[in-house]
């Protein structure tokens, strides 16, 4: 969740953080905070509230100094305050630490250092590690952070930095995600590659248990025993232009409507020359296949509903049994995973918490992982055994849009390439599966042309205390989606209902006014919609439909209706989404939200 800018190097260390951490506010923070080595000293500066009350500080009082470490807070241990902000400092103010992570065992920890005299001036987990690394350091900063993180306990990423160590900096990778940059004015540390891209494309993707020696020179990486590790330089291939607005108001505007070109680079970059699916990074065969008895899909939000419709696509077109299950219930749940299991993990950032935990669960017991994901290089990809990355960009809103549709060409794309391994599906089914998922970008592009419908149901939405989605089948996971993207940018209480369930309980939520989007596009399902559609209009419900083309029994029993293209029915979830992420994002800008960084969210969740 939290950022983390480090650099040393030639050039002033406050300009390149205080840039850095503006392309990483897109992960949700309340706080921010500099320290920068000069002259004999680390000098600070942290404020609560974004950003730009500590990027006006630092203008009208230049923090000078070519060492430094910054760092945007999202609060887990204390509330948001400008004491609470990092960086951190031992009491001498000579060492200073950023942090991402919860440390679980930091009040143990606290006493033990308040019992040797230490006094702490914050309420978070983070000023202990300051406090640590003070106690050991003893004119070796690597040194002392070695024998600091022996004793700490969770999840971090560390950017450490010494007054009598003014040349270098130290950073740590355990759990919580960590770059290196590399460029001949310096070197850099990150959380996300965004934040360094206007210096450098050249990094390292630190794995667990890494630390690392920066000097203006060059980086040196060791384990946690010591011992040196040779990595791999990657070099970043999409552009800094790419994770900016390009003229649009938001990011989430954006996203959204880059999601046709996503679409097509997902689906077109990996079909042969023969028209096949062709799956570099998936390894599975026949006979791995078949060896299969069950598939468990696992995720966190957004893709967790992305690997509900995975669910749907596997059952129907390759015949495995599939169950999906939320990352953070998997993990305590005792799952009945043995070498015949195939654990699917969907995962924006790569980096999510709770669905890494489920990855390392999953493979104690020897299970197969496949992952979907968007980040090269992150945790889960690292770690996964196979590997589908889904070419979307840059996200940066917090509303996850184009991702979620390129995770569900994934699905699509695995599930066809299973099927066909497999010889559960003939020929002329898969490829008129993916003919029609080569149609799918120009008619997502075709329902972006006229959004008037949407942002007039955003003017009639704002002010409501609720509304409710309801679906069948396919729908109904389209339902789930649209109800989270409105909750989580609106602040409107939204619930998605399996329509079937209605008359057990939850139509009694339905009163005179209240506003239901009814989602119906699968074909042998709209009969059964339309008698659901009649139940809520008849307790006073206000009706906004999503439908296809053609279908003109909607039209008779709700009160509007937004049409999407003719498509197969197992495909219509990449369409009938594309109105619930504009009625979302409508209605967030009529309210005069901040759309792409809504309260108390963040975009990767990289603590359980």
């Amino acid at each position: 969740m939290c950022g983390i800018v480090g650099y040393v190097g030639s050039r002033q260390a406050q300009n390149v953080i205080i840039e850095g951490l503006e392309k990483l506010e897109y992960r949700g923070y309340d706080s921010s905070g500099i320290a920068v080595v000069h002259e004999n000293s680390i000098n600070t500066a942290k404020f609560k509230g974004r950003l730009s009350v500590l990027d006006n500080f630092t203008k009208e009082n230049p923090i000078t100094g070519n060492v430094g470490i910054g760092h945007t807070r999202w609060a887990t241990h204390g509330a948001p305050s400008d004491i609470n902000s990092h960086p951190h400092l031992n009491n001498k103010e000579t060492i200073a630490v950023v942090h991402n992570g919860i440390i679980e065992n930091y009040l143990t920890l606290k006493e033990e250092l308040q019992s040797k005299g230490y006094q702490f001036v914050s309420e978070t987990d983070t000023e202990v590690i300051a406090h640590i690394v003070d106690y050991y350091y003893e004119g070796d900063l690597m040194e002392a952070v070695f024998k600091a993180i022996k004793k700490l306990k969770g999840a971090y990423a560390l950017g450490v930095i010494a007054k009598d160590s003014p040349g270098e900096m130290i950073a740590v990778r355990k759990e919580s995600p960590l770059i290196v940059g590399l460029s001949e004015d310096g070197n850099y540390i990150a959380s996300d590659v965004p934040a360094i891209l206007n210096y450098t494309r050249d990094v390292y993707f630190l794995d667990n248990g890494e630390v690392v020696r920066l000097k203006p020179s060059g980086v040196e990486i060791f384990d946690f025993d010591k011992n040196p590790v040779d990595k791999e330089v990657h070099t970043v291939e999409w552009s800094v232009e790419a994770a900016t607005k390009g003229g649009y108001e938001h990011f989430m505007l954006k996203e959204v409507y880059e999601q046709p070109q996503a679409i097509k680079e997902t689906l077109t970059r990996r079909i042969d020359e023969d028209g096949y699916i062709k799956l570099d990074d998936i390894k599975l065969s026949a006979e791995d296949l078949n060896s299969i008895n069950k598939i468990y899909i696992v995720a966190c939000g957004t893709a967790y509903h992305a690997g509900k419709i995975g669910k749907l696509a596997i059952e129907k077109l390759a015949k495995i049994p599939v169950e999906t299950d939320i990352a953070s219930e998997f993990r305590y749940s005792d799952p009945f995973v043995d070498k015949n299991t195939l654990l699917i993990l969907v995962s924006q950032s790569g980096e999510t918490a709770d669905t890494l935990a489920a990855l390392r669960e999953a493979k104690r017991k020897g299970a197969r992982v496949l992952s979907i994901t968007n980040v090269v290089g992150s945790s889960i990809a690292r770690e996964s055994d196979d590997v589908f990355y889904t070419w979307a960009g840059p996200e940066v809103a917090v509303a996850s849009t184009k991702a979620y549709t390129t995770q569900l060409i994934a699905f699509y794309m695995v599930a066809l390439n299973m099927a066909i391994k497999k010889g559960t599906i003939t020929k002329e089914l898969y490829f008129e599966v993916l003919d029609e998922m080569k149609t799918l970008s120009s008619k997502v592009e075709s329902l972006l042309e006229n959004v008037d419908a949407e942002k007039s149901i955003a003017e009639r939405i704002k002010d409501k205390s609720s509304l409710f989605y309801l679906g069948r089948g396919a729908d109904y996971q389209t339902a789930l989606e649209g109800s989270l993207k409105l909750k989580e940018i609106s602040y409107i209480f939204t619930e998605a209902f399996a329509a079937g369930e209605l008359k057990h309980g939850t139509i009694a939520l339905i009163e005179e006014g209240t506003p239901v989007v009814a989602i119906a596009t699968q074909k042998d399902l709209v009969g059964k919609m339309i008698s659901n559609i009649k139940e809520v209009k008849a307790r006073g419900a206000y009706v906004y439909a999503i439908a296809t083309e053609g279908e003109t029994e909607i039209k008779k029993v709700a009160d509007e209706v937004i049409y999407i293209p003719e498509t197969l029915d197992i495909l219509k979830p990449v369409l009938s989404v594309i109105p619930t992420q504009l009625i979302a994002y409508y209605t967030s800008l009529a309210k005069g939200i901040d759309v792409d960084k809504p309260r108390n969210l963040a975009k990767s969740v990289t603590v359980e």
